[in-house]
């Protein structure tokens, strides 16, 4: 899990007249719960660039005068018009403990399925984690390459070395639908099989 660095003030006012505040001057409100006393501070808008949009579960180490927390984000809030962020709930780690955080899942390769016309489908783009930060990944690899039409991958069929991903291990992830356009795979190949002994016999008649 790839670590981000932030710096934060505390808040000396709460409420919603000092958030709101805050918010104008392009600053969020924040807070850091999960180890004793809950700890609400700020921090320039500028630094969720990184830490919300993007492809990743990260650790992310806020210093807050003088004093650093590490942490996953738990939750965040956005203006329902501009989409702008309003808040974000942090929970603080602690060393050699384990914690859960949301890790996205990667697909790699080109499904055979796909290759022969179906349809990938992805039904399940992130799941929860739970491990320590030594094993923590910050995005699970999934390879579908050899995925056929009508086959599926489920949380099962996820290599959770180190570390263990939470709810129905049954559920499914990602699976390859048939189309309109797709190939029969037994069919092309027998049709491969049947190129490859025609040529043989070919060049069996040429000598």
């Amino acid at each position: 899990m790839r670590s981000v660095s932030i710096e934060g003030k505390s808040r000396e006012e709460l409420g919603t007249k000092n958030a709101k505040q805050l918010r104008r001057e392009g600053m969020v409100p924040c807070v850091i719960y999960g180890a004793g006393e809950n700890i609400h501070f700020y921090t320039d808008s500028r630094n969720f660039k990184e830490i919300l949009y993007t492809a990743e579960a990260l650790l992310c180490v806020i210093n807050i005068d003088g004093k650093e927390y590490k942490t996953v984000v738990r939750d965040s809030q956005f203006h329902p018009v501009t989409s702008t962020v309003e808040h974000v709930d942090f929970f603080q780690i602690t060393d050699g403990k384990p914690f859960e955080v949301v890790v996205p899942i990667n697909l790699v390769g080109n499904a055979r399925g796909v290759r022969n016309g179906g349809k990938l489908k992805s039904s399940l783009r992130k799941v929860k984690v739970l491990g320590t930060e030594e094993n923590m990944p910050g995005v699970i690899d999934l390879n579908v390459e050899e995925l056929r039409i009508g086959q599926s991958m489920r949380v099962s069929d996820l290599n959770t070395e180190g570390y263990e991903v939470l709810g129905d291990p049954g559920r499914t992830l990602v699976a390859v639908k048939t189309s309109r356009n797709a190939v029969d795979e037994d069919e092309d190949e027998d049709g491969e099989e049947g190129e490859g002994t025609e040529a043989a016999a070919e060049e069996s008649a040429e000598a």
